[in-house]
């Protein structure tokens, strides 16, 4: 039975999209955006670009008003205890990177931090290099046979030394829920900080910071539906206080002369210069369209469509599945096919889906694949947009074979 989704109208992008015959199946990597957002970044910039808290003026208020308005939709969003927990970054690469070097100071020679095997590069490159500054241990959790972090190696692993806890919610590339209650708990129990990376997690359902107990959150405005060039830090107030200042410049200085400064604390303190004034906005405009929708519906449209991908893949002879994703994408390879040359195929005719390593080379290379397609789904995706890849899926095969 065909499935059609019902916030499809809602984004312009499909429409223009569709008339140049192109099916966008990698919302992974990024999401199209709704009307509302587009509307919220053309009225900041219609209504008098200003920048947000050193200006008296009208244009100045009525910017900082919206910023701020967009600071407090987070928190509520992430149930964060108050909106001052929120720092704005310009992508979650950036928040990565002023965690890394925020907390430089904490580590001593010879302490641990604690990834996984299944790391986007943004929540390992960081780490890595930090790592080699300060002669640390980086020490990478294996997954089990489902590709899941395995516990009893975490268990082991997590230990008096580990000074830090870094891992994914969602594998961009498995698609699978990791554990993050047991994995947290054994970090809380060594006394280590936690970073979850939630740039995949966030698109799907709503996640509670308190009750997840983790002490950073790091995901991207751009994969939740918002625009790109802004990334959001959640951080609890007791883990922000010990991040030391990482850039300087305008509005995080409390006071200066030409041989001293003082620095404001979380936020302002971590947002120097003129942040992404409209890409803020634009998130707070993502996040009501989200919380407007019947997040009931929005889950079970996703899961029926991710369940018409995994038949329709597993129903194609020489289609091999790169572990056993849970939501919203699926990973895949041919046998005896290059993935660039298939992704070639399928591009040419119409079909947006992404071929290569996503960002997580060591995780391929773990799996013993030079790469793989993916093929990630949006709320506004629904089975004619399938059907289109399967077809074109077909020709390709027979192409290629």
């Amino acid at each position: 039975m065909a499935l059609t989704s019902p916030w499809r109208s809602d984004f312009p992008a499909l429409s223009a999209l569709d008339a140049e015959g192109q099916t966008y199946l990698d919302s992974a990597a990024t999401s199209q955006k709704p009307q509302v957002v587009l509307d919220a970044l053309l009225g900041y910039y219609a209504s008098g670009a200003a920048n947000v808290h050193r200006a008296q003026h009208l244009p100045g208020e009525r910017a900082t008003r919206a910023f701020e308005g967009s600071r407090t939709r987070v928190a509520h969003w992430l149930n964060a205890a108050h909106p001052a927990q929120i720092v704005f970054t310009r992508g979650a690469t950036e928040a990565f990177n002023l965690l890394a070097y925020g907390l430089e100071r904490q580590f001593a020679p010879g302490e641990r931090i604690v990834i996984s095997a299944l790391e986007h590069h943004a929540n390992l490159l960081p780490w890595q290099q930090l790592a080699r500054r300060r002669q640390l241990e980086l020490v990478v959790l294996p997954l089990d046979a489902r590709g899941d972090i395995d516990l009893d190696q975490a268990r082991r692993l997590i230990d008096s030394r580990t000074r830090l806890l870094a891992v994914s919610q969602l594998s961009n590339v498995l698609g699978r829920w990791q554990p993050l209650g047991e994995l947290l708990a054994m970090a809380r129990q060594q006394g280590a900080l936690t970073v979850v990376d939630g740039a995949q997690g966030v698109v799907h359902g709503r996640h509670d910071v308190q009750a997840l107990g983790c002490d950073f959150y790091v995901f991207s405005g751009h994969k939740l539906y918002g625009p790109e060039g802004v990334g959001v830090l959640y951080g609890r107030a007791d883990a922000l206080a010990r991040l030391d200042h990482w850039q300087f410049g305008g509005e995080m200085v409390h006071r200066a002369d030409y041989h001293d400064a003082d620095f404001h604390g979380a936020p302002l303190g971590f947002e120097a210069g003129t942040p992404a004034i409209a890409p803020v906005i634009g998130l707070g405009a993502a996040l009501d369209y989200l919380g407007s929708l019947d997040a009931a519906a929005v889950t079970a449209h996703e899961t029926v469509l991710h369940a018409k991908l995994m038949a329709g893949l597993a129903a194609r002879d020489g289609v091999r599945l790169v572990g056993d994703p849970q939501v919203a994408l699926a990973c895949f390879g041919v046998d005896g096919v290059h993935n660039a040359d298939l992704g070639h195929l399928l591009t040419e005719q119409g079909i947006a889906v992404r071929a290569g390593h996503h960002c997580a080379m060591p995780l391929y290379k773990g799996l013993g694949l030079g790469g793989a397609i993916r093929v990630s789904l949006g709320l506004y995706n629904d089975s004619a947009d399938l059907e289109r890849l399967f077809v074109a899926l077909d020709k390709a095969l027979e192409l290629l074979r």
